[in-house]
């Protein structure tokens, strides 16, 4: 029997309190669980995914990374500072604010040595085909440390509700092969990749279980969609992501043999926001867009 997303992140709080002494609270980290002092006020984040569900729980920080990517995460960067980028910090802006608690991961994870050196660092990096699973764990923590466990809890829910309504639709629905462009590039996921989780969570039937478990994916050719003829095709832009601009990916996939494809025929061709998935992951917000819009395909096909 699987056990819900809700019920997980509930067992983990429950953990997490346990495990804390007086002055600190225990959360679980992408390096294993730390002892963080609790509801720090000011807080710098280099983590996209962790300014998205921080964001969702109402915390407010005070230093962000120079681009967050993701468009509704625009208000939270406008009302703090800038500490870099992703992948360079700016220590002499983060020292400025005296933060007294970093948050890294992701693209920023290798940077936590540098960053502890200024003040408690967490990494908080969510990969692989438990993304959903870490995603929801992280969520508690964050509800731990800043006493907003009701509100971690209450978003957790609504995660699981989406889950059990899309696992439903998906029942019967075909099989899905997940692409991701990169200017004239694709590569392909399946399941146990960055990506799985819509296969391996969602109950999305994979169109192929012979992909390679990669973090970049398995490159391939327009020849191999082809031949493994999806249902449906689920497509993340790379480039839309990074740069922000208007997705090129149908142009991409614009081609005689692409379009022999049932998934192409029958217009079942989904195109996730690239910056929710790609950039956003680990993200609660972003996490629960990209579920709306999977959802929002399989309610409106045929």
């Amino acid at each position: 029997m699987r056990f819900s997303t809700l019920s997980a992140a509930t067992l983990f709080v429950g953990l997490a309190i346990g495990g804390a002494s007086a002055d600190t609270v225990r959360i679980e980290t992408a390096r294993g669980p730390v002892d963080v002092a609790p509801t720090p006020s000011r807080v710098a984040v280099y983590d996209i995914g962790a300014l998205d569900s921080l964001t969702a729980l109402g915390v407010k920080v005070v230093g962000v990374p120079e681009n967050v990517f993701l468009d509704h995460l625009e208000p939270a960067a406008e009302a703090a500072e800038p500490i870099g980028t992703l992948f360079e910090p700016d220590y002499e802006a983060l020292n400025a604010l005296q933060p007294d608690l970093i948050i890294a991961g992701g693209r920023s994870s290798p940077k936590v040595a540098e960053l502890s050196a200024l003040a408690p660092t967490i990494d908080t990096t969510v990969y692989g085909d438990g993304t959903l699973a870490q995603t929801v764990e992280r969520l508690a923590a964050y509800g731990v440390l800043f006493d907003k466990e009701q509100q971690a809890a209450a978003l957790t829910a609504e995660v699981d509700g989406a889950i059990a309504r899309f696992r439903t639709l998906a029942e019967g629905r075909g099989k899905a092969l997940i692409v991701l462009t990169n200017g004239p590039k694709i590569s392909v996921y399946g399941p146990g990749s960055r990506f799985g989780w819509i296969h391996t969570d969602l109950g999305l039937e994979p169109a192929t279980a012979d992909l390679p478990v990669s973090i970049h994916g398995e490159a391939v050719s327009f020849e191999f969609i082809r031949s493994v003829n999806p249902d449906w095709l689920i497509v993340v832009d790379r480039a839309s992501a990074i740069s922000g601009e208007a997705s090129n990916a149908a142009a991409t996939l614009d081609n005689a043999l692409v379009a022999e494809t049932k998934a192409w025929s029958s217009d079942q061709v989904v195109y996730l926001n690239a910056a929710d998935i790609y950039i956003g992951v680990g993200g609660i917000r972003a996490l629960m867009d990209t579920i709306d819009t999977l959802t929002r395909a399989l309610d409106n096909a045929d």
